[in-house]
């Protein structure tokens, strides 16, 4: 019975009492003996009934009374005898209580008063929101689950508030969920670099230098518990758990990266393999499809490394070797011919390199548009020329060439122009980061890049065709040999060899880096088309205020660990120019691998690092965001100081150097 209930049996209790004394006197006036019999008759049956009455609220009290202690002295033993951890914690996350098992499992020691996020590393705030989380703990790991009581005055304000904190052993659950992840299978692709000059060989160092390759892979595979299977002549596919994936990263696959070093080639080159592998993947066909994009990847990058693939992006390991590029042209020819059909049926062509072009991207420009109009389409040139550091030859080639007028444009011209059916060409970058016009990117319809850097992650994604070789000296160089295979009307003009030959004697350092067979060629080719080369080298002259800067950037040398670094803090249109001329200046300095210019800009600070390749300027500059060459690369760090941008360049040559350590 409610309290309400029971207060009802009261009222009518007292009412028939009243009720029995009322008819009592009701017959006073007809029989008064009677009355009085009556009379002490009722009022003896109420007196007891009262009494009994009483007697019974008391024993009622009384029970409902040890009930409720025994109930208390239950609940609190069950839970200090509970088998899972638990605490009650106040609002400021101070214990107040704790049960046996948070003694045996959690904390030994007194936790009366103590913080409860000084015990274990939980965020209350979090724990409270979410009503979920899991810690790991030395004992293990534990969902914690939290329930919250609070006691309110009448007018609704919190008078206290308690949470209780209990704790779920999942250790068994973590542990099989780990064992799972480690067992997972993912996908390794593995291919061979350089194959081509092993194929050039004798017949007997042919089958002798494939065994050692297939020996090579199928041990390092098996040593890690893998199968492989070999799909064609030079590429292997791999299947290899989680967990000697890990192990492979922390030696940074030195075991199959050093060792495919050992195998030379024609006695002379280095056997290296690029290797891609898929992470995330919850098939073996989704890990396979990842794999493959890691190791289009490691092509784009040069080859002699390791990309692993996953959810948070692409991890690198190797890629310090120069690489090899190959003689053959199949590749340039079949390329040519794509697009050739793309640009006579394209309405127009915009041609368009990186941002600040220099004499390569420009170069490689004209060159397109050379070839563009040489069959008769409409070709142009997108440049930003107030941000530029190709200035001289891009007025050069406005003036001299016989419709030079119209072969460049603005970017507002450029985007009227992109209809459904108009072509852009980028050239010298396959970055979007770096891109002279992200607008006119964006709305181009058909797009076809043609680059000679290292694929950068961010990388142009939506090309119909594309051109790129990391083993070439520049675009320049690309662009000249495409060119040899357009039918063209007639021969280009030489100012448009000379601007092509400008960039190619700009990224070889006038042919002293990054040269081969094919880089000669390709020079050869454009003084066949009367190329000038003193008119060229006049284009690499300075004004006096370059050289000043310049000069200045030499006085400020310091080596470190055989890395040159130098810093300006003056902000001027020809510091670019300067920086990287500066760059190249100091690799002359003796026990000098790579130079480093650090210097101020618009935005926050940038770096110039060259190198003749004994050490890998890309993969610092990498550290830092940047990209480009083994020999020639940059970053620029937006909202940056010149002092803070070298400590981090100092800390990304630390890095560098203990990894290849």
């Amino acid at each position: 019975m409610t309290g309400k209930g029971w207060r009802t049996f009261k009222i009518v209790a007292m009412l028939l009492v009243v009720v029995a004394l009322f008819s009592a006197y009701c017959i006073f006036p007809y029989d008064e003996v009677r009355f009085w019999i009556m009379l002490g008759v009722t009022a003896a049956v109420s007196i007891a009934y009262l009494m009994l009455f009483r007697r019974s609220e008391d024993n009622l009290h009384s029970f409902v009374s040890e009930m409720k202690t025994q109930l208390n002295l239950t609940e609190r033993d069950s839970l200090y005898k509970f088998p899972a951890p638990a605490v009650i914690v106040d609002k400021d996350g101070v214990i107040i209580w704790f049960n046996k098992a948070f003694t045996e499992n959690i904390h030994s020691e007194d936790a009366y008063g103590i913080n409860i996020e000084s015990i274990v590393d939980i965020d209350l705030t979090d724990i409270m929101s979410q009503m979920d989380t899991v810690v790991e703990y030395d004992t293990g790991h534990y969902r914690v689950r939290a329930v919250t009581t609070a006691k309110k005055a009448e007018d609704d304000t919190s008078l206290s508030e308690l949470t209780l904190l209990y704790f779920q052993d999942i250790s068994e659950l973590t542990e099989l969920r780990e064992e799972f992840r480690k067992s997972r299978s993912r996908v390794m692709l593995i291919m061979i670099d350089n194959i081509e000059d092993a194929l050039d060989s004798k017949d007997s160092d042919k089958g002798h230098i494939t065994v050692l390759i297939d020996k090579l892979i199928e041990d390092f595979v098996e040593s890690h518990g893998g199968v492989v299977r070999k799909s064609i002549p030079d590429k292997y596919l791999a299947v290899i758990s989680e967990e000697e994936i890990n192990k492979l990263e922390q030696e940074e696959f030195k075991s199959i990266i050093e060792k495919a070093h050992e195998i030379t080639i024609a006695d002379r080159y280095p056997l290296t393999l690029s290797i891609g592998i898929g992470r995330g993947g919850n098939t073996l066909l989704e890990s396979e499809k990842i794999a493959k994009s890691a190791l289009d990847i490691t092509q784009g990058r040069g080859g002699d490394q390791v990309a692993i693939k996953d959810d948070n992006g692409y991890t690198f390991f190797g890629g310090s070797s120069q690489g090899m590029g190959t003689n053959s042209k199949v590749k340039t020819r079949i390329f040519a011919t794509s697009l050739l059909n793309l640009v006579q049926n394209s309405s127009n062509t915009i041609i368009m390199g990186h941002s600040w072009g220099d004499l390569d991207a420009i170069g490689a420009a004209a060159g397109v548009a050379a070839a563009v109009r040489g069959v008769g389409c409409r070709g142009y040139i997108y440049s930003n020329v107030e941000k530029t550091l190709a200035l001289p030859i891009i007025t050069r080639l406005k003036e001299n060439l016989s419709g030079g007028g119209d072969l460049f444009i603005d970017e507002q011209t450029a985007l009227s122009m992109l209809d459904e059916s108009a072509l852009l060409i980028i050239v010298d970058t396959n970055s979007k980061d770096m891109l002279d016009s992200k607008a006119i990117y964006e709305k181009a319809k058909k797009v076809v890049y043609i680059d000679h850097h290292r694929q950068v992650v961010n990388s142009i994604d939506n090309a119909m065709l594309s051109l790129h070789e990391p083993y070439a000296s520049s675009a320049c160089e690309i662009v000249a040999e495409v060119i040899q295979y357009f039918p063209l009307e007639e021969k280009p003009e030489s100012y448009y060899a000379d601007a092509m030959l400008s960039g190619i004697m700009l990224d070889t350092k006038n042919f002293v880096m990054k040269t081969d067979v094919r880089t000669f060629e390709a020079a050869a080719y454009l003084k066949s088309l009367n190329a000038d080369t003193v008119a060229v080298k006049l284009l690499f002259a300075n004004t006096i205020e370059t050289e000043r800067i310049r000069s200045r950037f030499i006085t400020t040398v310091q080596i470190y660990k055989q890395c040159a670094i130098a810093v300006g803090t003056e902000v001027s249109p020809q510091v670019r120019v300067a920086a990287s001329q500066a760059a190249d200046e100091m690799l002359n300095i003796e026990g000098v691998d790579a130079s480093f210019v650090v210097f101020p800009s618009d935005t926050g600070s940038n770096i110039s690092a060259r190198s003749y390749g004994r050490l890998n300027v890309q993969l610092v500059m990498e550290k830092m965001g940047g990209g480009g060459h083994l020999t020639m690369s940059a970053v620029q760090l937006p909202g940056t100081s010149v002092e803070e941008a070298k400590r981090m360049l100092m800390a990304a040559i630390d890095s560098f150097m203990d990894k290849i350590s």
